[in-house]
């Protein structure tokens, strides 16, 4: 199997001889119209643990030209209606489109009323986003992203949810993207292992949790970087967002003391 799929399934070149392409016409490149499928421009991680009052998302502001940290002031974090987050991981190009795509739908929403009673929900907002994705991934052209969804419902409870490229939704009082999935979910899961758990836990806890997940990740996850996005949401103070935050007094000064670093001598 290779990586050219106009070529899957039909005789060998070499015993059958090449393959006609003249009924493509006379474009210059042989093969169907292929929608892009590798992702150059990246960001990385998304995580968020509901508390008893709310939720808190965070999401660092790399985004990483294929290995190279390119970009160091990418806000990958979205406010939709003044009690949502929209946390973006995946392509860049994609989030771009669809942040233009929710403040169209802002707008719509909220042209005649700005009552908050008739604006749409953390819940309503992951639906719409869950039938985007899907819809682009039936046509065979989907937005490479993985979505993080938190604010409140219906019922002004805490809400995260998640959606990927496929459309595939899933719901949980912790949730992470990317490497977070791997990194960071152990962290949070033994602070809220279960949603009694997070209907106890304190909005001071739930932002050290997610400052020590932020840490983690720069250490282990080499698309990740030290500055970060954080939000919260609840239904007191609304969406409390900070796009500028850093880990304090985090270095790899440390390395210096283990045996074998650089030219150290055991």
């Amino acid at each position: 199997m290779n990586h050219f799929p106009h070529g899957w399934g039909r005789p060998r070149d070499d015993v059958y001889g090449a393959y006609d392409y003249s009924h493509f016409g006379n474009q210059d490149h042989a093969g169907p119209i292929q929608h892009t499928q590798s992702p150059i421009v990246t960001g990385t991680s998304v995580i968020g643990i509901k508390y008893k009052d709310g939720v808190v998302i965070a999401a660092d502001n790399l985004a990483s030209y294929g290995s190279l940290a390119r970009f160091t002031d990418v806000k990958r974090l979205r406010v939709f209606n003044k009690q949502s987050v929209v946390g973006f991981g995946g392509d860049v190009s994609d989030m771009q489109y669809l942040d233009r795509l929710l403040g169209t739908l802002n707008i719509n929403e909220n042209y005649q009323s700005s009552d908050d009673a008739t604006q749409l929900s953390a819940k309503n907002l992951h639906t719409y986003l869950s039938k985007v994705m899907y819809k682009r991934r039936s046509d065979f052209n989907p937005l490479w992203n993985a979505i993080l969804v938190a604010g409140l419902d219906d019922n002004k409870k805490p809400f995260l949810a998640s959606v990927d490229l496929l459309g595939t939704t899933f719901s949980a009082p912790t949730l992470a993207t990317g490497f977070g999935a791997h990194l960071a979910q152990p962290v949070l899961r033994r602070v809220v292992p279960d949603e009694e758990a997070a209907a106890k836990l304190t909005r001071e806890e739930a932002v050290e949790t997610i400052k020590e997940c932020m840490k983690v990740l720069f250490y282990r996850d080499a698309r990740s970087m030290d500055q970060y996005s954080i939000a919260v949401i609840d239904g007191q103070s609304g969406v409390d967002l900070k796009e500028s935050e850093k880990l304090e007094k985090q270095s790899w000064a440390f390395a210096e003391g283990i045996r074998g670093y650089g030219t150290q001598t055991a």
